[in-house]
């Protein structure tokens, strides 16, 4: 690896309200590179590569980029110096066609001035042959799944030729076929020339693809370490991070599920698709398998009132309720974290406390409600739910991906919402917040509250679920349970043929 310094930083210092992100981050990332960060949630990762693209102001401290000094960045001023970032938010147009976003402010022209299509299709269809990777470059952003989405905006990135290329979070929505696709992409960029500052929760992908990893805690670099053999100690990676080994996590209480509360009979998302059919049980943690486009997210969905369906009957504590959106869900005591929980989930530009009581204003009395009124009503889900935040009227951006995490869950505890939907509870946390979040929901089903938890994590399936129902294309093809409930047996039921395969 060639030890040219590509960008070094010296000192960085950022704080925001009541919050000190970074206090004095040094880094260095090499030529051709793969330099991974590890973090909590709140160690300041976010914040680092925000400044180095520009969207952020460094209080103090130095940036050096090919030799030349910058107290600060400008988004422009970044990507003139090479820079790109993929950041785990999405930043594409729905509207718009997977070429058009990929040249959208930078459109090709020809010689008259004019947009040159042909030519932007062309460029695109190379780069996505390069991946290998099978996506339609004339198909709408909206109509594709979301790992599809976080392969466009890798495109995006690599049509800008890049120096160097930052990526957030890259494989949290991917299941394990996509997320060796972009590890080898990976390493290629990186044999290419480019070097690539990695930020993943995921510590098996760190220990594969990286060259060096620096652990940030608490907005300090505390430890940096060479991985030339790909064999780094996680254990004590782990350990650097959040002060514990990683034998503590993906522990479940066990708990003795009661009565049927929920049971969905005859559901169909489409005229001509399958039926599904399933019930849950108080104190039960329900996980649902399935490859990512299986028919997972849509199925909860559908019984959320924010997705289609054509037929189905929906039967909480032996009563029919008609769902026929969010709303109606919510008043039959149904509460959904969803995945893209920065998106769908939280106003971000809202506190805390209004994040949580959103959903149950109707249990406020009177006319007016006053932000002595939410803090009062919000305030024991901080301590309850050890909620990081210097105030309830923090607003919820500035909270660590955890702690968002857990603002949405208050808001149905708050609600009192018995039936709770987990889409992919602990993506782009850290193992430390992963934990937390494990405990309460541990929690929540000892208390009586009965849970459906969609994940494409296999060890947070097999540790946390009491029963797993496995989807593929939008099919139920098996129900497993107890010892039943292993890598193997999931993996087979997601890839492999129904039994209405086997007869067709």
């Amino acid at each position: 690896m060639n030890q040219i310094s590509v960008i070094q930083t010296q000192a960085i210092k950022k704080t925001f309200p009541g919050v000190v992100a970074l206090s004095g981050i040094d880094f260095t990332l090499h030529t051709g590179e793969i330099h991974c960060i590890v973090g909590e949630n709140g160690a300041g990762k976010s914040t680092f590569i925000k400044i180095l693209s520009g969207f952020l102001r460094p209080d103090s401290g130095e940036i050096v980029i090919g030799g030349h000094t910058f107290h600060h960045l400008t988004p422009h001023l970044s990507q003139e110096q090479g820079i790109q970032v993929i950041y785990q938010e999405s930043l594409l147009v729905p509207q718009m066609s997977v070429v058009e976003n990929i040249f959208v402010g930078r459109e090709l022209t020809g010689k008259f001035g004019f947009i040159d299509r042909k030519r932007a299709l062309s460029e695109t269809r190379k780069i996505i042959d390069s991946l290998g990777i099978d996506l339609d470059p004339q198909a709408m952003i909206e109509s594709l799944e979301v790992a599809d989405r976080q392969f466009v905006k890798i495109i995006k990135a690599l049509a800008m030729n890049p120096r160097v290329l930052i990526m957030d979070e890259p494989t949290a929505m991917f299941n394990a076929q996509d997320t060796d696709v972009v590890l080898k992409l990976v390493e290629d960029i990186s044999k290419r020339g480019i070097s690539v500052i990695f930020i993943s929760h995921r510590l098996e992908e760190v220990a594969r693809v990286g060259d060096r990893v620096s652990v940030f805690k608490d907005g300090k670099t505390v430890a940096s370490h060479e991985n030339p053999n790909r064999d780094i100690d996680l254990a004590m990676i782990t350990r650097e991070m959040v002060g514990r080994s990683v034998d503590a996590f993906y522990k479940k209480v066990k708990t003795s599920p009661g009565e049927t509360i929920l049971e969905v009979k005859g559901l169909k998302l489409e005229k001509n698709s399958p039926e599904v059919n399933f019930s849950l049980r108080r104190g039960e943690i329900l996980g649902i398998a399935g490859l990512v486009g299986s028919g997972r997210t849509e199925i909860v969905e559908a019984l959320f009132g924010a997705g289609k369906k054509v037929q189905g009957k929906i039967i909480i504590k032996g009563q029919e309720v008609t769902i026929n959106r969010p709303a109606d869900a919510i008043r039959s005591g149904i509460g959904f974290i969803t995945e893209e929980r920065q998106k769908t989930g939280l106003a971000l530009g809202l506190s805390v406390a209004k994040n949580m009581t959103v959903a149950g204003l109707n249990k406020f009395k009177g006319f007016f409600i006053t932000p002595s009124d939410e803090t009062h009503s919000a305030g024991r889900y901080v301590d309850d739910l050890a909620i990081k935040t210097p105030s309830l009227q923090q607003e919820v951006r500035f909270l660590s991906g955890g702690n968002q995490q857990k603002v949405v869950i208050a808001r149905w505890l708050f609600r009192e919402s018995e039936i709770l939907i987990f889409d992919e509870p602990t993506i782009g946390i850290d193992v430390n917040a992963k934990a937390e979040i494990y405990r309460l929901m541990s929690e929540l089903a000892e208390n009586g509250a009965a849970l459906i938890m969609i994940s494409s994590e296999m060890p947070e399936l097999i540790a946390m679920s009491d029963r797993v129902l496995v989807i593929k294309h939008g099919q139920v093809t098996t129900e497993l349970s107890g010892k039943d409930i292993t890598e193997e047996k999931i993996i087979t039921y997601a890839f492999g043929v129904t039994d209405d395969e086997q007869t067709a």
